[in-house]
Protein backbone atom coordinates (compact mmCIF):
# COMPACT_ATOMS: atom_id res chain seq x y z
CA UNK A 1 0.00 0.00 0.00
CA UNK A 2 1.16 3.52 -0.81
CA UNK A 3 -0.13 6.57 1.04
CA UNK A 4 -0.93 9.54 -1.16
CA UNK A 5 -2.02 13.05 -0.19
CA UNK A 6 -4.11 15.78 -1.78
CA UNK A 7 -3.39 19.19 -0.28
CA UNK A 8 -6.09 21.87 -0.33
CA UNK A 9 -4.44 25.27 0.09
CA UNK A 10 -5.56 28.84 0.68
CA UNK A 11 -3.54 30.81 -1.86
CA UNK A 12 -3.23 34.47 -2.81
CA UNK A 13 -2.50 35.76 -6.28
CA UNK A 14 0.99 37.26 -6.49
CA UNK A 15 2.06 36.15 -3.01
CA UNK A 16 4.92 33.88 -4.03
CA UNK A 17 6.45 33.71 -0.55
CA UNK A 18 3.16 33.12 1.24
CA UNK A 19 2.06 30.48 -1.24
CA UNK A 20 5.42 28.72 -0.91
CA UNK A 21 5.03 28.63 2.88
CA UNK A 22 1.51 27.18 2.55
CA UNK A 23 2.75 24.49 0.17
CA UNK A 24 5.70 23.56 2.39
CA UNK A 25 3.52 23.33 5.49
CA UNK A 26 1.04 21.04 3.72
CA UNK A 27 3.76 18.85 2.21
CA UNK A 28 5.43 18.40 5.60
CA UNK A 29 2.07 17.56 7.18
CA UNK A 30 1.42 14.98 4.46
CA UNK A 31 4.86 13.42 4.84
CA UNK A 32 4.44 13.24 8.63
CA UNK A 33 1.30 11.19 7.99
CA UNK A 34 3.21 8.74 5.85
CA UNK A 35 2.44 10.11 2.38
CA UNK A 36 4.88 9.08 -0.34
CA UNK A 37 3.14 11.02 -3.12
CA UNK A 38 1.72 14.51 -2.58
CA UNK A 39 -0.49 16.56 -4.95
CA UNK A 40 -0.70 20.37 -4.74
CA UNK A 41 -3.24 22.65 -6.50
CA UNK A 42 -3.11 24.29 -9.91
CA UNK A 43 -0.91 27.42 -10.10
CA UNK A 44 -0.03 26.79 -6.49
CA UNK A 45 2.95 29.16 -6.57
CA UNK A 46 1.26 32.24 -8.04
CA UNK A 47 -2.47 32.11 -7.41
CA UNK A 48 -4.95 32.15 -10.26
CA UNK A 49 -7.06 35.29 -10.78
CA UNK A 50 -4.61 37.44 -12.73
CA UNK A 51 -5.48 40.93 -13.87
CA UNK A 52 -4.23 39.98 -17.30
CA UNK A 53 -1.34 38.51 -19.30
CA UNK A 54 1.22 41.00 -17.99
CA UNK A 55 0.69 40.01 -14.35
CA UNK A 56 0.95 36.30 -15.14
CA UNK A 57 4.10 36.85 -17.18
CA UNK A 58 5.71 38.83 -14.36
CA UNK A 59 5.10 35.92 -11.97
CA UNK A 60 6.09 33.14 -14.37
CA UNK A 61 9.49 31.41 -14.46
CA UNK A 62 11.12 28.83 -16.72
CA UNK A 63 10.75 25.30 -15.40
CA UNK A 64 14.51 24.94 -15.07
CA UNK A 65 14.67 28.06 -12.89
CA UNK A 66 11.32 27.90 -11.11
CA UNK A 67 11.61 28.61 -7.36
CA UNK A 68 8.51 26.42 -6.86
CA UNK A 69 10.05 23.39 -8.56
CA UNK A 70 13.30 23.99 -6.72
CA UNK A 71 11.40 24.06 -3.41
CA UNK A 72 9.57 20.83 -4.30
CA UNK A 73 12.82 19.10 -5.21
CA UNK A 74 14.40 20.07 -1.88
CA UNK A 75 11.35 18.89 0.05
CA UNK A 76 11.15 15.68 -1.96
CA UNK A 77 14.80 14.91 -1.30
CA UNK A 78 14.58 15.72 2.40
CA UNK A 79 11.33 13.85 3.02
CA UNK A 80 11.84 11.02 0.49
CA UNK A 81 8.57 11.74 -1.30
CA UNK A 82 7.31 12.72 -4.75
CA UNK A 83 5.37 15.95 -5.35
CA UNK A 84 3.01 16.88 -8.18
CA UNK A 85 1.73 20.42 -8.44
CA UNK A 86 0.81 23.31 -10.68
CA UNK A 87 2.96 26.36 -11.42
CA UNK A 88 3.09 29.32 -13.80
CA UNK A 89 5.70 28.58 -16.47
CA UNK A 90 7.55 30.88 -18.84
CA UNK A 91 8.46 28.65 -21.75
CA UNK A 92 11.71 28.76 -23.69
CA UNK A 93 9.51 30.04 -26.53
CA UNK A 94 8.68 33.10 -24.35
CA UNK A 95 5.06 31.99 -23.99
CA UNK A 96 3.30 31.62 -20.64
CA UNK A 97 1.84 28.24 -19.73
CA UNK A 98 -0.42 26.90 -17.00
CA UNK A 99 1.82 23.97 -16.16
CA UNK A 100 2.30 21.12 -13.71
CA UNK A 101 5.25 18.96 -12.80
CA UNK A 102 6.09 15.72 -11.03
CA UNK A 103 9.20 16.25 -8.91
CA UNK A 104 11.30 13.93 -6.75
CA UNK A 105 14.68 14.29 -5.10
CA UNK A 106 16.45 13.78 -8.43
CA UNK A 107 14.61 16.66 -10.09
CA UNK A 108 11.67 17.11 -12.46
CA UNK A 109 10.37 13.76 -13.64
CA UNK A 110 7.53 15.06 -15.81
CA UNK A 111 6.35 18.42 -17.12
CA UNK A 112 2.88 19.05 -18.50
CA UNK A 113 1.21 22.13 -19.98
CA UNK A 114 -2.57 22.40 -19.63
CA UNK A 115 -4.17 21.57 -22.96
CA UNK A 116 -7.76 22.62 -22.24
CA UNK A 117 -7.89 26.25 -21.08
CA UNK A 118 -10.84 27.52 -19.08
CA UNK A 119 -12.51 30.91 -19.71
CA UNK A 120 -10.06 33.84 -19.27
CA UNK A 121 -7.12 31.45 -19.20
CA UNK A 122 -7.38 31.67 -22.99
CA UNK A 123 -6.41 35.34 -22.74
CA UNK A 124 -3.36 34.62 -20.58
CA UNK A 125 -1.86 31.23 -21.39
CA UNK A 126 -0.84 29.26 -24.44
CA UNK A 127 -2.49 25.84 -24.54
CA UNK A 128 -0.21 22.84 -24.27
CA UNK A 129 0.11 20.58 -27.29
CA UNK A 130 1.24 17.31 -25.70
CA UNK A 131 -0.78 14.47 -24.22
CA UNK A 132 -0.69 13.84 -20.45
CA UNK A 133 2.64 12.33 -19.37
CA UNK A 134 2.65 9.05 -17.47
CA UNK A 135 5.64 8.61 -15.16
CA UNK A 136 6.68 5.33 -13.53
CA UNK A 137 7.64 6.15 -9.96
CA UNK A 138 8.15 2.54 -8.93
CA UNK A 139 5.24 2.47 -6.51
CA UNK A 140 2.81 3.71 -9.20
CA UNK A 141 2.54 4.98 -12.74
CA UNK A 142 1.29 8.56 -12.44
CA UNK A 143 -0.65 10.42 -15.11
CA UNK A 144 -0.63 14.22 -14.85
CA UNK A 145 -3.26 16.70 -16.01
CA UNK A 146 -4.77 19.99 -14.83
CA UNK A 147 -8.31 20.98 -13.80
CA UNK A 148 -10.50 21.45 -16.92
CA UNK A 149 -8.60 18.61 -18.63
CA UNK A 150 -10.62 16.24 -16.42
CA UNK A 151 -13.80 17.25 -18.24
CA UNK A 152 -12.64 15.59 -21.45
CA UNK A 153 -13.08 11.80 -21.16
CA UNK A 154 -10.77 11.22 -24.13
CA UNK A 155 -7.91 12.96 -22.29
CA UNK A 156 -8.21 10.84 -19.17
CA UNK A 157 -8.52 7.70 -21.30
CA UNK A 158 -5.26 8.58 -23.09
CA UNK A 159 -3.41 8.57 -19.77
CA UNK A 160 -5.02 5.26 -18.78
CA UNK A 161 -4.14 3.68 -22.12
CA UNK A 162 -0.55 4.82 -21.47
CA UNK A 163 -0.60 2.81 -18.25
CA UNK A 164 -1.53 5.31 -15.53
CA UNK A 165 -2.49 3.78 -12.18
CA UNK A 166 -3.40 7.17 -10.72
CA UNK A 167 -4.33 10.51 -12.25
CA UNK A 168 -2.81 13.43 -10.34
CA UNK A 169 -4.94 16.52 -10.96
CA UNK A 170 -3.92 19.91 -9.60
CA UNK A 171 -7.07 22.06 -9.93
CA UNK A 172 -8.56 25.47 -9.19
CA UNK A 173 -12.27 24.74 -9.48
CA UNK A 174 -14.21 28.04 -9.46
CA UNK A 175 -17.50 27.77 -7.62
CA UNK A 176 -20.70 28.56 -9.51
CA UNK A 177 -22.96 28.65 -6.49
CA UNK A 178 -23.95 25.85 -4.14
CA UNK A 179 -25.16 22.55 -5.64
CA UNK A 180 -28.74 21.39 -5.03
CA UNK A 181 -29.44 20.04 -1.57
CA UNK A 182 -27.90 16.63 -1.07
CA UNK A 183 -25.75 16.83 -4.19
CA UNK A 184 -21.99 17.11 -4.62
CA UNK A 185 -20.48 19.69 -6.97
CA UNK A 186 -20.44 18.42 -10.53
CA UNK A 187 -16.66 18.74 -10.65
CA UNK A 188 -16.33 16.07 -7.96
CA UNK A 189 -18.89 13.84 -9.67
CA UNK A 190 -16.95 14.06 -12.94
CA UNK A 191 -13.74 13.08 -11.17
CA UNK A 192 -15.51 10.08 -9.63
CA UNK A 193 -16.88 9.11 -13.04
CA UNK A 194 -13.41 9.30 -14.57
CA UNK A 195 -12.09 6.98 -11.87
CA UNK A 196 -14.93 4.51 -12.31
CA UNK A 197 -15.07 4.25 -16.10
CA UNK A 198 -11.28 3.88 -16.30
CA UNK A 199 -10.75 1.77 -13.15
CA UNK A 200 -8.05 4.21 -12.06
CA UNK A 201 -7.21 6.16 -8.91
CA UNK A 202 -7.71 9.94 -9.10
CA UNK A 203 -6.13 12.45 -6.70
CA UNK A 204 -7.50 16.00 -6.95
CA UNK A 205 -5.92 18.92 -5.07
CA UNK A 206 -8.17 22.00 -5.11
CA UNK A 207 -7.90 25.32 -3.28
CA UNK A 208 -10.03 27.37 -0.93
CA UNK A 209 -10.47 31.00 0.10
CA UNK A 210 -11.73 33.88 -2.04
CA UNK A 211 -9.37 35.49 -4.55
CA UNK A 212 -10.34 38.77 -6.25
CA UNK A 213 -14.03 37.95 -6.01
CA UNK A 214 -13.71 34.30 -7.06
CA UNK A 215 -14.69 31.50 -4.70
CA UNK A 216 -13.63 27.89 -5.11
CA UNK A 217 -15.34 24.53 -4.91
CA UNK A 218 -12.77 23.32 -2.39
CA UNK A 219 -13.36 19.81 -3.64
CA UNK A 220 -10.06 18.06 -2.97
CA UNK A 221 -10.63 14.33 -3.05
CA UNK A 222 -8.83 11.00 -3.46
CA UNK A 223 -10.90 8.46 -5.39
CA UNK A 224 -10.48 4.71 -5.80
CA UNK A 225 -10.85 2.77 -9.08
CA UNK A 226 -14.47 1.88 -8.30
CA UNK A 227 -15.31 5.60 -8.33
CA UNK A 228 -15.83 6.12 -4.59
CA UNK A 229 -13.87 8.58 -2.43
CA UNK A 230 -11.14 7.11 -0.25
CA UNK A 231 -10.57 10.51 1.39
CA UNK A 232 -12.70 13.63 1.14
CA UNK A 233 -14.26 15.49 -0.45
CA UNK A 234 -12.59 18.15 1.65
CA UNK A 235 -14.33 20.82 3.68
CA UNK A 236 -14.70 23.51 1.01
CA UNK A 237 -14.02 26.36 3.40
CA UNK A 238 -10.59 25.58 4.79
CA UNK A 239 -7.13 24.25 3.98
CA UNK A 240 -6.86 20.51 4.47
CA UNK A 241 -4.49 17.63 3.83
CA UNK A 242 -6.27 14.44 2.77
CA UNK A 243 -4.45 11.11 2.84
CA UNK A 244 -5.41 7.64 1.68
CA UNK A 245 -3.62 4.30 1.48
CA UNK A 246 -3.87 3.01 -2.09
CA UNK A 247 -3.14 -0.41 -3.56
CA UNK A 248 -2.17 0.71 -7.03
CA UNK A 249 -2.09 -2.82 -8.43
CA UNK A 250 -5.89 -2.70 -8.28
CA UNK A 251 -5.82 -0.17 -11.12
CA UNK A 252 -4.05 -2.67 -13.36
CA UNK A 253 -6.99 -5.05 -13.28
CA UNK A 254 -9.55 -3.57 -15.66
CA UNK A 255 -12.04 -6.45 -15.43
CA UNK A 256 -15.53 -5.47 -14.29
CA UNK A 257 -17.10 -8.93 -14.69
CA UNK A 258 -15.90 -12.33 -15.87
CA UNK A 259 -16.62 -11.19 -19.43
CA UNK A 260 -15.95 -7.47 -19.32
CA UNK A 261 -12.91 -5.21 -19.22
CA UNK A 262 -13.00 -1.41 -19.44
CA UNK A 263 -10.14 -1.34 -21.96
CA UNK A 264 -10.44 -4.52 -24.02
CA UNK A 265 -14.19 -3.97 -24.50
CA UNK A 266 -13.45 -0.76 -26.37
CA UNK A 267 -14.29 -0.76 -30.09
CA UNK A 268 -12.07 2.00 -31.51
CA UNK A 269 -13.03 1.24 -35.12
CA UNK A 270 -16.53 2.52 -34.28
CA UNK A 271 -15.19 5.71 -32.70
CA UNK A 272 -13.40 7.17 -35.72
CA UNK A 273 -16.06 9.87 -36.13
CA UNK A 274 -14.87 11.37 -32.84
CA UNK A 275 -11.97 12.89 -34.77
CA UNK A 276 -14.28 14.90 -37.02
CA UNK A 277 -17.51 15.27 -35.05
CA UNK A 278 -18.48 18.68 -33.68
Amino acid sequence: MTVIAACQLALAVGDLAGNARAAESAVRDAAARGAQFVVLPELSNTGYVFTGPAEARALAAPAAESPALRQWRCLAEELDIVIAGGFCELGTDDRVYNSAAVVDGSGTRALYRKAHLWDTEKLIFTAGAATPPVTDLGFARVGLMICYDLEFPEWVRLAVLAGADVIAAPVNWPAHGPPPAGERPAEIIRAQANASVNAVFVAVADRCGAERGTDWVGGSVIIGPEGYPLAGPADPGKPMVLTAACEFLLARNKATSPRNDVLTDRRPVLYVDLHTAR
